[in-house]
């Protein structure tokens, strides 16, 4: 079977999903329809907001598809009118069986870790917040279970000592665009071999649950390690938290902490920051984390040489 007879459709919301659905395109694979999330009003002026997955297929002239409802009798008829023969599904929403059950060749869904660890919503944020030094990407089929399928392609990176979420969130991305096009390729060919997860699995499991502000606020108390994994963890979003108190002007304020470095400095006081030339030392369990750049709460994102030029440290304290 050639590229233009194997038809596939596409499911996708954010610029992750976006990366992969350009290297189909890019590879010449046939992607007969797009699935996304229905436009939503956001922002002051509450004006509709597109997907970004929505965005580049309009760009690309490709046919798209926003059903509100999965189970809706009108989107199964005009899904199942697409003929597709494999549906690739790439940082979307959970599907129905009715929808995944649908195409001959079955549907895959690419999750940006080595399965069958950090199954969930946010795999690249606990991998780096539990500090792993690797990590990567599986493309599996979909099954009743939510990432539970037999797995068809895994491929590992290494995570940087001080790499953010964000950082590496891009070059998974990359490396999640290079797996899904072979995986698709092997699908197609029909040399694509399912394995299954408790094969694979090594010890006891991590997951990957959703992550909520509120357990976001860092817990200084904790070793200078564990905060810095948990920075760089959440940046830049949602980003960590904590907050400060301004003994001056007796306020307290809530405060963003975006990248910061591990030190050896043994801490004297356990509220107390102070100034280097390098940035703000926090104090954590056992040494100070150097923060190089925060947010103060209304505010924008700023160095600590800002921060530092409108604010005395000394005033600065942890509640």
């Amino acid at each position: 079977m050639n590229k233009q007879d194997f038809r596939i459709v596409f499911m996708g919301t954010p610029d992750f999903a976006v990366r992969i659905l350009d290297e189909l395109i890019q590879q010449a694979f046939n992607v007969v329809g797009v699935i996304t999330a229905p436009d939503k009003p956001a922002g002051r002026g509450q004006q509709m907001n597109e997907s970004a997955v929505k965005i580049y297929a309009v760009e690309k002239e490709l046919n798209i598809l926003q059903p509100t409802n999965l189970k809706d009798e009108a989107f199964i008829q005009e899904l199942s009118d697409l003929k597709a023969d494999l549906f690739v599904v790439v940082a979307f929403r959970m599907l129905p069986e009715v929808v995944w059950a649908m195409p001959p060749k079955g549907t895959i869904n690419l999750h940006a870790s080595i399965l069958p660890n950090y199954r969930g919503a946010a795999p690249i944020n606990w991998a780096v917040m539990n500090g792993e030094a690797q990590t990567g990407v599986t493309t599996f089929f979909i099954e009743k279970e939510i990432d539970t399928g037999k797995v068809i392609e895994r491929s590992y990176v290494t995570i940087g000592e001080n790499e953010s979420v964000g950082e590496l969130h891009d070059r998974l991305m990359e490396l999640g665009a290079q797996v899904s096009a072979s995986t698709v390729q092997k699908i197609m060919d029909g040399t694509a071999v399912g394995i299954d997860q408790l094969e694979l699995a090594e010890g006891e499991l991590k997951s990957a649950p959703k992550i909520f502000k509120p357990t976001c606020e860092i817990d200084w108390k904790q070793s200078v390690a564990t905060v810095h994994n948990f920075v760089r963890g959440l940046s830049p979003y949602p980003a960590a938290w904590t907050t400060l108190t301004n003994s001056t002007k007796n306020e307290t304020k809530t405060f963003k902490v975006f990248s910061a470095i591990k030190t050896d400095f043994t801490i004297s006081d356990a509220t107390t920051l102070k100034e280097t030339k390098e940035g703000i030392l926090f104090p954590c369990g056992d040494c100070y984390l150097l923060v190089s750049e925060l947010q103060p709460e209304g505010k924008r994102r700023m160095n600590y040489k800002e921060f530092l030029a409108g604010n005395k440290i000394e005033e600065w304290k942890l509640v």
